[in-house]
């Protein structure tokens, strides 16, 4: 047993970390164009009003817009089978709130999964990849208004019936279970005061903010569903997949306090995954909110029944890092994505010390397939480094090449287990901005972009040893891994 025939090998992306055109036809603000660069060290700001003198990475990105023929084409000389993009909302409607869209918008993206069609390639489109339009925040409290279930469905039933003959393959949200971390506190509706940094992932949250972010969070459930539900009534042979930030978690030590805790922070792979996935709100929710000082979730007639309804076709997760955890407060703590934890002593780190643990990605894997039992599919997994360009912009990246190599190999190993895993796109298989540092010096692509993090550049293209490498890996269909 191996990587089966028809398994669906390429690469990730998102709009507002790589394409760019931010106010070209006729595209809106969203709140992704309202953030602003910084560093491993310096936060990301929100700044209300877009500013000249500030660097917003959103706004020119890598400049997919004016360069998707140069990249769709590169993605195939790999031979990607599938490319997983996402769609800016606010191309396709400016506000959010109109009742038509931008006809520009539907053409941009038409041409790019014409051109993806044109390689045999099939596109994955994530519908929202944290990002939402500022407007809807601004005038609604974006997704902790109702409101915004409505918007989101006239979205969602434009793209479906727009795009019903070339896209199969939809995600409803990107990793929706950060809506309940740090991040939802912009994108669930507050609005920050001016110039506030950005929220840590795992900061310590007020009652209020977790509050919201719950609240959001069961708002997006209800337009998943509505969504899935939707999207199989237009096109029935539509595939529709939740997408979550999964990471293992394993307890720091045999001590019973230790096990549980890791038990329970594993939630955070199974909470948005149950009510998906299995229709309903999992058997801890009551307990796990009254413990978080009493957070209640606010659900209208009817709301039960559409979860029940709009369960998603498949599982898809994106996979890092492993962490540890324990009740000693003295551990060493690690850094992370969206994890946070105890250094394991066991594994080694990268460059932004996210620890670097193959094995825990078969273990999920199994964990998640056995807990749902539906088609899975890794959509995110790549090595975050600094890259060096030598003479002839030649990029030695043996380091991602040996992250990767070991990561595919686990994944065989769980098929071999009995998982039915359906495809595997790496982060960033294009050099792009970093979601949570706004930096372009840490890339994960197979292909370099010559922009650093003030925004110079060429922008040109450079294939990475890489992208050779990988490019082998998708012909011997996962066989060839030296």
């Amino acid at each position: 047993m191996s990587f089966p025939k028809n398994f669906l090998w390429g690469g990730a992306t998102a709009a507002n970390q790589f394409e760019g055109g931010w106010n070209e036809g006729g595209k809106g603000e969203s709140v992704c164009d309202h953030i602003t660069a910084g560093t491993v060290s310096t936060p990301r700001y929100f700044t209300n009003v877009i500013s000249s003198e500030n660097n917003y990475p959103s706004h020119e990105a890598i400049d997919f817009y004016h360069r998707y023929k140069e990249d769709i084409a590169l993605f195939a000389e790999m031979g990607f089978k599938v490319f997983r993009l996402s769609l800016n909302w606010t191309r396709i409607f400016p506000k959010g709130d109109e009742d038509k869209p931008n006809q520009k918008g539907l053409d941009f993206y038409r041409a790019v999964f014409e051109e993806c069609k044109k390689y045999g390639m099939e596109p994955l489109v994530t519908i929202s990849h944290y990002e939402i339009p500022y407007h809807l925040m601004k005038q609604y409290g974006g997704w902790l208004s109702r409101d915004c279930i409505d918007f989101y469905l006239n979205f969602c039933e434009t793209v479906f019936k727009e795009y019903k003959d070339l896209v199969t393959y939809w995600l409803t949200f990107n990793e929706i279970n950060c809506m309940v971390m740090g991040v939802g506190d912009i994108l669930s509706g507050g609005i920050p005061s001016e110039d506030s940094p950005l929220q840590d992932f795992n900061s310590v949250a007020t009652k209020e903010q977790k509050q919201n972010r719950f609240q959001a969070t069961h708002h997006q459930f209800v337009a998943s569903a509505k969504a899935v539900v939707l999207g199989h009534e237009i096109n029935p042979e539509f595939k529709i997949g939740c997408m979550v930030a999964g990471g293992a978690i394993y307890p720091y030590t045999c001590n019973p306090e230790d096990v549980v805790l890791a038990q329970q922070e594993m939630r955070m792979n199974y909470f948005c995954g149950d009510v998906q996935v299995r229709g309903e709100y999992p058997y801890y929710t009551k307990r796990m909110l009254e413990e978080m000082g009493g957070i209640s979730i606010d659900m209208e007639d009817g709301d039960v029944e559409v979860l029940k309804q709009g369960t998603v076709d498949f599982y898809s997760f994106s996979y890092y890092m492993s962490t540890c955890t324990t009740a000693d407060e003295e551990a060493k703590k690690a850094s992370g994505n969206v994890i946070m934890g105890v250094k394991n002593p066991y594994l080694k780190a990268s460059d932004w010390g996210w620890q670097i643990d193959p094995k825990g990605l078969r273990y999920l894997l199994n964990e998640l397939y056995g807990r749902y039992q539906i088609p899975m599919m890794v959509v995110e997994n790549g090595l975050g480094a600094v890259d060096v360009v030598e003479a002839g912009n030649v990029i030695h990246d043996s380091y991602r090449i040996d992250y990767l190599r070991e990561h595919i190999k686990q994944m065989e190993e769980a098929i071999k287990d009995g998982v039915d895993l359906m495809g595997f796109t790496p982060w960033g298989c294009i050099d792009l901005v970093s979601i949570s540092t706004g930096e372009m010096k840490k890339r994960y692509g197979f292909i370099y972009v010559d922009k650093d993090n003030e925004g110079n550049g060429s922008l040109d293209r450079w294939r990475k040893d890489s992208f050779y490498w990988y490019k082998k890996v998708i012909a011997s269909n996962g066989k060839d891994l030296d």
